[in-house]
């Protein structure tokens, strides 16, 4: 199938959802979007029926402590480094436990202004779920891709601080887009950085005014640690906003619709990759959903796979295959799903009290750009201050195409 017919695919998937939101019929939307009971992060929670996996005993010290540091090897260097470092630091699993996360630290040439390098907290994009699948271990997913993105911002005179999140390289198994965990490890990488200050140069350290950014599921990540910087980080940290490209929302809503024959072709192999880690991730906080019972053999070897390769791998394993022949029977069926699935993956819609930016690309076949564009309307109509641009690319070049306007949204943050 031709691309632009994917995306009318894509497109179709995505309105079909924004209508149903907008007459407030979406799976009973008015429980999935968490409105009936006027929950503020609808995520928040530690999930009440899931069982914690047996494990050792959590790390000791409050979150965002540092566990362990020392250098970064240099082929995983931003363009402009000075000086890099990888670290594990405590911060807060998906059962709401203690846990260790690994993250780099990278500092720009030249001497920090008073005060110290300003942080840009980067949040990755999809890389997998499994431990080598690690940034800190391997680098992003997409090198000249990301590598070109973040020399940008550190040629802007600021820090970049990036969580590989918790379980990627650590202990448990990675919850991916698990909105509430993900924004726990980002901020607490903040901290867990600022705490390396007494051992760094004076020309070296770190602010405590930081702004998060993130592409993908990590645009996800930004926009969600963006609502909960300040309950998270505490006012010792001065939080100025964030930005958000190629930002999923309601994709619990898009999950819960799936079935046999939804969808019926294949309109990414990324997409589809996309699905199979959210699958493993809430199998792993969720296991009492008893998710494999509604896959088929190719839906179970799909979840296999989830768990042991990473991004580009994983794609290519499934590729040519339509999502809808994961399925034996629609997810919706399992008791508890939808409810759960907004539980794990649901984006804050308040609590946002700095400004934000998110932007998508017109052809991204990846993240919709109409659920996105939704997503903004209603954080707008709830009053937060968002910006939201629409760029003539895809998932992957939205980036690029962003930086001319969230450099200087950026910019405007740190100068207050």
């Amino acid at each position: 199938m031709s691309s632009p017919r994917l995306r009318l695919v894509a497109a179709g998937l995505a309105a079909s959802l924004s209508a149903s939101l907008i007459s407030g019929s979406a799976l009973d939307s008015a429980d999935a979007l968490g409105a009936s009971d006027g929950t503020t992060h609808p995520s928040a929670e530690t999930p009440a029926s899931a069982a914690r996996p047996v494990g050792p005993v959590g790390p000791v010290g409050p979150v965002g402590s540092v566990l362990d540091v020392g250098p970064l090897k240099r082929s995983l260097w931003i363009p402009g480094t000075k000086r890099a470092l990888r670290l594990t630091y405590v911060t807060t699993d998906p059962f709401g436990a203690k846990a260790t996360s690994t993250g780099t630290v990278f500092l720009p040439r030249g001497t920090a202004p008073d005060g110290g390098w300003p942080v840009v907290a980067w949040a990755h994009g999809t890389s997998g779920l499994a431990d080598k699948c690690a940034p800190s271990r391997i680098g992003p997913a997409l090198p000249a891709r990301d590598f070109a993105y973040l020399k940008t911002w550190m040629s802007q005179g600021y820090a970049v601080v990036a969580s590989d999140y918790v379980g990627l390289g650590t202990p448990g198994k990675h919850p991916y887009l698990d909105a509430t965990t993900t924004a726990h490890s980002v901020v607490d990488m903040v901290k867990a950085a600022r705490r390396l200050n007494p051992d760094l140069a004076t020309a070296e350290r770190l602010s405590n005014a930081w702004v998060v950014i993130g592409q993908s599921q990590g645009g996800g990540a930004a926009i969600a640690t963006a609502s909960y910087a300040t309950e998270f980080g505490g006012r010792s940290l001065d939080f100025r906003g964030g930005v958000g490209t190629g930002t999923p929302a309601y994709i619990e809503l898009l999950i819960s619709a799936l079935g046999p024959g939804v969808a019926p072709v294949d309109v990414s192999s990324h997409l589809t990759s996309y699905v199979g880690y959210i699958l493993a991730g809430m199998h792993y906080v969720h296991p009492e959903l008893n998710i494999p019972s509604a896959l088929s053999a190719t839906g179970k070897r799909f979840l296999r796979l989830a768990l042991e390769q990473c991004g580009d791998e994983y794609a290519k394993s499934v590729s040519g295959t339509a999502i809808g022949q994961m399925f034996s029977r629609p997810l919706a069926t399992l008791p508890g799903f939808v409810q759960a699935a907004r539980s794990y993956m649901g984006m804050p819609e308040t609590s946002f009290e700095k400004p934000i930016f998110m932007a998508n690309g017109i052809t991204d076949l990846d993240v919709p750009m109409e659920t996105t564009a939704l997503y903004a309307a209603r954080l707008t109509a709830g009053g937060a201050d968002v910006t939201f641009r629409v760029y003539p690319g895809n998932h992957n070049s939205t980036m690029k195409q962003s930086l001319p306007d969230s450099v200087p949204f950026v910019k405007r943050l740190f100068r207050g």
